[in-house]
């Protein structure tokens, strides 16, 4: 009874410090009963896409629940929590104006469906495959820089989710994961035009077949749901007349993934057709013609010492 009782004077002589201990105890009650949420929904959902999204609301309703209680707590009454929340957005506006971006960024990115993990994207000038997205932060595996083409760099990028609100942002799987490349060949002048022509549209389509395919159908729909106009996605070839060679522009569409090994497989199968054409085409390479050497004139001379 006496510590009861002891308990109650030292409550009543300090209110504040109660009442912070009853707020700390709200707080960790609801962090411990969110963990718990998140390792249930992970457990008992089989998609790891439908679990991955599950987590981020949970994560969300948590956010909203703190700042919630803790208006409400501080000021006594949750009819004041217009008023609160005004004051205190007043208050952090300035200074906390980089987290609130990057909370609203991943609340648009989540909504709107900007990008999701899987996908890969160009933001702020850095490109790379998202492999998260938390409150705050895009987590990416780079790609580009100094290797060559797409392929990873190894280095890991987190990124503010700030950036959706300040920039474009490309991505290159959303809706239509294919892309269009180009290959440019340079054929020698007297090599038969139409046969190389022949030969290397006759390697495009064996090579790029499956793309053509499957990106018929996603165009399709790409079509139907933006005001765009319809697309040729069989290979195409363009000829330039340069001073050099005749220049061959092979364009092609091709899954973003495999857009190196794909260039590879052409180079290659293109090279073998033309050798075997036993001269009929060639490959140009840069040449200089020397149409005049100047002519030197060196004398030498002697001078007598005195």
């Amino acid at each position: 009874m006496e510590t009861l009782e002891t308990i109650k004077l030292w409550i009543n002589e300090h209110p504040t410090a109660t009442l912070v201990f009853k707020y700390v105890v709200w707080v960790l009650f609801i962090i411990i009963f969110l963990q718990f949420v998140k390792r249930a929904l992970k457990k008992r959902l089989p998609n790891t896409e439908t679990r991955y999204k599950s987590q981020k609301i949970v994560e969300t309703i948590g956010y909203f629940l703190l700042v919630v209680l803790t208006i409400s707590y501080f000021t006594g009454n949750i009819k004041d929590l217009t008023l609160a929340i005004g004051l205190l957005t007043a208050g952090i506006t300035i200074t906390l104006q980089e987290l609130i971006l990057s909370v609203a960024g991943s609340l648009f990115i989540f909504f709107v469906k900007v990008y999701q993990p899987g996908d890969r994207i160009e933001i702020n000038g850095i490109k790379g495959d998202v492999i998260n997205i938390s409150s705050i932060y895009t987590t990416m595996m780079e790609i580009g820089q100094w290797v060559s083409s797409d392929n990873y760099t190894g280095r890991i990028v987190k990124l503010s989710n700030a950036f959706v609100f300040k920039g474009p942002v490309y991505n290159y799987s959303q809706d239509f994961p294919f892309i269009w490349d180009e290959i440019n060949l340079p054929i020698r002048y007297g090599s038969d035009v139409e046969l190389a022509k022949t030969l290397t549209i006759e390697v495009a389509q064996q090579v790029l077949s499956e793309y053509v395919l499957k990106s018929v159908e996603k165009w399709k729909d790409i079509v139907n749901k933006y005001y765009i106009e319809d697309a040729v996605v069989d290979p195409t070839l363009a000829i330039k007349l340069t001073d050099n060679w005749i220049e061959f522009n092979l364009r092609y569409i091709v899954d973003y993934k495999k857009r190196r090994m794909t260039k590879h497989r052409l180079n290659e199968l293109i090279n073998t057709a033309f050798e075997e054409t036993d001269g009929k085409v060639l490959l140009a390479s840069a040449t200089f013609e020397l149409v005049r050497i100047p002519i030197v004139d060196v004398k030498k001379t002697s001078t007598d010492r005195p």
